[in-house]
C-alpha cells in the first residue's frame, strides 16, 4: 500500500475510535456510575443462542448471576433465567456527541436483568461502560494537549528560525531545558504543587494544560530547523521584497514547510500524552472517582487479590495497546510520506 493510501487508512481508524469515544453514552448500555452491588466483581457476561430447554433464538440471550452458598464470592449463571438482548433501547440520560440530550441506548435488557459484557468493578459497576466514558478522558485529553504543544512549539520554532538573534538563543537554550529534564518527573512534580481537590472538568483542564506545556520543545526545535533554511529561499526573499510582513511570510510559506513535521509529532505525541494522563489517574493525581479514566480504573489493579483473580480488570490497559499501535503506525506512515515528498521534489 502506498504511503498517502496507508495514511488515510490509519486517519480513519483514528477518526473512528475517537467517534466512539464521543458516543460512549449511545454505546454504553449503563451510566459510569451506576451500581449493582449484587454483583461486585461479576465475569463478563456470556452471550447464548440457546435456552437451557434446547430453544434457539435469533438474539442472544443474557442469564442471571447467582452466587453458590457453598462457593461465596463466585458467579455461576442460572439458565432458567435469561433475557433477550434488545436493541435501541430507552436508558439512562447522557448527551450524545455532547451536545444532544437522549435516552437512546445501542443495546440493553429488560430489567432486573443485566448485562455486562467486560464484568464488574469493586462497586458492581459495568466495567464495559466505564471503558467506553473513560475513553473520553483518556483520547481526548491527550489530543488536546498534544495541539497545545503544537501550537506553542510551532510558534515558537518558527519565530526563531525567522528571527534568529537573541530571540532564537532564548528559544534554543529553553528547548535544551526542557529535553535536558525527565519530562515526566517534572510532570508530577508540577502536578503535585497544584491543587488535588477540584471538579474534575477542572481536573481534566488542569492535566490537558500541565503535559501541554511540558512537551512542547522537541516540536519547536524541529521547525525551527524548517525555518532557519526556509527563510532563505527564492521566494521567501521575493515576497518579502514585495512587502510581505513578517506574520504574513512565517504564516503562508514558512509554516506549511512545517506540516509534515508537526503532523508526524503529532503521531507521536499522542500516545505519550495518553500515557501521562493514565499515569497521573493512576497514581491518584488525575481525575477522581466516580469519573472513569483508564489511568483510575487500573489503579484497582495495586490490590494483589484484584491483580490475580479478576482478570477482566486489565481490559484499560489492553485497550491502551491497540492506541499506541495505530498511532505508531501512523507516524511511520506520516514520516514514509514526507520522505516520497521530499524525493520527489
Amino acid at each position: 500500500m502506498k504511503p498517502n493510501n496507508r495514511v488515510a487508512a490509519l486517519l480513519t481508524v483514528v477518526g473512528a475510535m475517537h467517534l466512539v469515544a464521543l458516543a460512549a453514552g449511545f454505546l454504553a448500555p449503563y451510566d459510569f456510575a451506576a451500581q449493582n452491588r449484587d454483583l461486585l466483581y461479576a465475569p463478563p457476561a456470556q452471550l447464548h443462542l440457546v435456552e437451557a430447554h434446547g430453544l434457539e433464538h435469533l438474539r442472544p440471550l443474557v442469564c442471571s448471576l447467582r452466587q453458590p452458598v457453598e462457593e461465596p464470592g463466585t458467579y455461576v449463571e442460572d439458565r432458567q433465567k435469561c433475557a433477550p438482548v434488545e436493541f435501541f433501547v430507552r436508558g439512562t440520560p447522557y448527551r450524545f456527541l455532547g451536545l444532544f440530550p437522549s435516552r437512546m441506548h445501542l443495546f440493553g435488557v429488560e430489567a432486573p436483568a443485566g448485562i455486562y459484557l467486560l464484568g464488574t468493578d469493586g462497586y458492581g459497576r459495568d466495567l464495559f461502560s466505564r471503558l467506553l466514558y473513560g475513553s473520553q478522558l483518556s483520547l481526548f485529553s491527550g489530543l488536546l494537549a498534544m495541539a497545545l504543544s503544537l501550537f506553542i512549539g510551532g510558534a515558537l520554532g518558527i519565530a526563531a528560525g525567522y528571527y534568529g538573534g537573541w530571540l532564537d538563543a532564548a528559544v534554543m537554550r529553553s528547548v535544551e531545558l526542557f529535553l535536558a529534564l525527565p519530562w515526566l518527573y517534572l510532570l508530577f512534580a508540577i502536578r503535585a504543587f497544584l491543587p488535588l481537590h477540584i471538579s474534575p472538568i477542572r481536573t481534566f483542564f488542569l492535566i490537558l494544560a500541565v503535559i501541554g506545556l511540558v512537551g512542547w520543545a522537541r516540536p519547536a526545535r524541529l521547525v525551527r530547523g524548517v525555518a532557519l533554511s526556509g527563510r532563505e529561499r527564492g521566494y521567501v526573499l521575493a515576497a518579502r521584497t514585495f512587502g510581505g510582513s513578517d506574520f504574513y511570510l512565517m504564516r503562508r510559506h514558512l509554516l506549511p514547510q512545517a506540516y509534515s513535521i508537526l503532523f508526524t509529532q503529532a503521531a507521536l505525541l499522542l500516545p505519550q500524552y495518553i500515557m501521562a494522563e493514565v499515569t497521573l489517574s493512576f497514581l491518584g493525581l488525575g481525575v477522581g472517582e466516580p469519573v472513569p479514566s483508564w489511568g483510575n480504573m487500573l489503579s484497582t489493579l495495586q490490590q494483589y487479590e484484584v491483580l490475580v483473580s479478576y482478570w477482566w480488570m486489565w481490559a484499560p490497559g489492553l485497550a491502551l495497546i491497540p492506541v499506541f499501535l495505530i498511532y505508531q503506525l501512523l507516524g511511520n506512515a506520516l514520516q514514509e510520506s514526507a520522505d516520497c515528498r521530499t524525493c520527489a521534489q
